[in-house]
């Protein structure tokens, strides 16, 4: 299967607009003030006019309250809803019940524990692996996925953390049967929230050949 592909990190239309000719699967904004990819308060609906409808608008909170994921992912369109802080299995099914797809990302270390993944198996879509640092994703670390051996639950998973055009060849190593796709951010940018649609290109043309 191809993997799907999920580009994050976006806030200015010009940029958003080359991107949608590209076709990711899954475009990915961010509602997080402290992230450096924030949208930014001058964010307007009018800047998502020119993305195409067969790409998911994704929305990524972090430990943000449940009337402002669902205020904040309606008024704008949002198709997915990425939690990327500390959200509890009900609040993933409080925003299911609204919806929304949702991706839950947890952060991977060597010591990383999957079964504590239990409790959201039936209130997420997909699950997001992301380097475990402290800054909620967009971090251009990667972390061992060998670890990925050890994931043993039929619930699919994008893979994130680092990946660039130097490793992104080496994701076709991964084996596991619901390895469903990548996310691709900081190693993608000319500055933070502005993408090297060039270098994109290139991996698009990586993963889907």
């Amino acid at each position: 299967m191809e993997l799907a592909i999920k580009v994050c990190g976006m806030k200015y239309a010009d940029n958003i607009k080359k991107l949608s000719a590209i076709k990711p699967d899954l475009m990915g904004f961010i509602f997080y003030p402290p992230s450096k990819r924030f949208i930014g308060l001058e964010f307007l609906k009018t800047d998502l006019v020119d993305i195409s409808s067969q790409i998911i608008k994704t929305a990524v909170f972090v430990n943000a309250h449940l009337h402002e994921v669902l205020e904040f992912s309606k008024m704008y369109g949002m198709q997915a809803v990425q939690l990327h802080g500390n959200e509890s299995s009900d609040f993933c099914k409080a925003i299911k019940n609204e919806g929304f797809t949702v991706l839950k990302a947890f952060g991977i270390d060597a010591q990383f524990d999957f079964t504590t993944l239990a409790p959201y198996l039936d209130v997420v879509d997909f699950f997001l692996f992301d380097t475990k640092t402290d800054l909620h994703g967009g971090s251009g670390e990667t972390f061992s996925w060998r670890i990925l051996d050890n994931y043993e639950y039929k619930k699919p998973f994008f893979l994130s953390g680092g990946l660039s055009l130097v490793n992104l060849d080496s994701i076709k190593n991964i084996n596991h049967e619901y390895f469903y796709g990548v996310d691709l951010n900081s190693k993608f940018e000319l500055e933070p929230g502005l993408k090297d649609i060039e270098q994109l290109t290139q991996a698009f043309n990586l993963i889907r050949n």
